[in-house]
């Protein structure tokens, strides 16, 4: 069995699964901030979901990049782990 640096590699190595894993980053980028600031603030998901007055499940799904999250719901994230939110648009 191949550890998954190397089946990351050979899946990314045909172009089509490239261009969708491309297309996925942003969505990934913001996951990835979102656990960043849940762990900084030292919560768990449970306690985000708390603050927020939702649920763990959402939280969860908010943390897996699967879906981009509305600025309303990053906001509240933000309050939830004592951040701010920060936007900006960069050139390629």
């Amino acid at each position: 069995m191949a550890d998954l640096s190397t089946l990351k590699n050979r899946l990314l190595s045909n172009r089509q699964t490239r261009a969708e894993y491309d297309a996925q980053a942003p969505e990934f980028a913001i996951a990835r901030e979102l656990i960043a600031a849940r762990v900084r603030a030292g919560l768990t998901q449970t306690e985000i979901a708390q603050r927020m007055s939702t649920t763990q499940s959402t939280i969860a799904r908010l943390e897996s990049g699967r879906s981009l999250p509305s600025l309303r719901t990053l906001a509240r994230y933000a309050e939830a782990t004592g951040s701010r939110t920060v936007i900006k648009l960069v050139a390629p």
